[in-house]
């Protein structure tokens, strides 16, 4: 057996043994969230029941911007170490997070329709947030061409890294142009409770996806290195 031609293991066993805890307390925080924001937050006097949006609405944007700062630094790192551990981790954290910024600007659109009596509107904070979900699939796209991996790892680094500059123009977007998406919003004391829960609930789901969908990223990698290895055999012995 030819010992040079083994692919490696993938490290990370550690991480992915979050997964399990990590879906469990996901679960139970969300079922949380559900019992907070229909049966303990107040129905808003002037939206009613559609302003219930609005605690999924934000943590939904909060993870996906935090997770594309994830795709940011993990570009940046593999840039300087080459390890496909990082290269996964990028891919993997911007595919779940674009998951949740377009159920962040589909949900948005709901509570714009109530709020404003619109779908759409090319208010600043929605423009940028929607030029991020376009940037962020093409981002998808180019890892998915046929190119040899450490090259595509390396583009697809820099692409993050350089996609990363719409994330702090969606977050500061409502503050320094926005006309119509209010900065702030005052709420009661059971409403913020609520919001807190919902945005803490996120984090485990978050966590979850971006785990699993990072595990099967490097497993399929290894499988890959598997098949290559077997096809290079049967090349040496024919």
């Amino acid at each position: 057996m030819d010992d040079m031609a083994k692919p490696k293991r993938h490290t990370g066993n550690r991480l992915f043994r979050i997964i399990p805890p990590a879906a469990v307390s996901a679960g139970l925080a969300l079922a949380l969230c559900w019992a907070l924001i229909f049966v303990y937050a107040p129905r808003e006097s002037t939206l009613g029941l559609p302003q219930k949006i609005f605690y999924l609405h934000l943590p939904l944007a909060w993870w996906a911007l935090s997770g594309f700062f994830l795709t940011f630094v993990a570009g940046i790192v593999y840039l300087r170490t080459g390890k496909e551990q990082w290269d996964a981790a990028a891919a993997a954290s911007a595919e779940v997070s674009l998951v949740f910024a377009c159920s962040a600007v589909l949900s948005g659109s709901i509570w714009a329709r109530a709020s404003w009596g619109i779908w759409w509107t090319w208010d600043a904070r929605l423009t940028t947030a929607l030029i991020m979900c376009f940037v962020y699939s093409g981002y998808l796209i180019l890892r998915s061409m046929d190119m040899p991996p450490a090259r595509r790892g390396r583009i697809c680094a820099v692409f993050g890294i350089v996609a990363f500059l719409d994330v702090p123009l969606v977050f500061c977007s409502a503050w320094l142009w926005s006309y119509i998406h209010p900065p702030s919003i005052s709420l009661e004391p059971e409403m913020k409770l609520t919001l807190a829960v919902c945005l803490a609930a996120f984090a485990p789901l978050w966590l979850c996806l971006t785990a699993l969908r990072m595990k099967l990223d490097l497993d399929g990698r290894r499988l890959d290195a598997l098949q290559a290895e077997r096809l290079s055999r049967k090349e040496r012995h024919s």
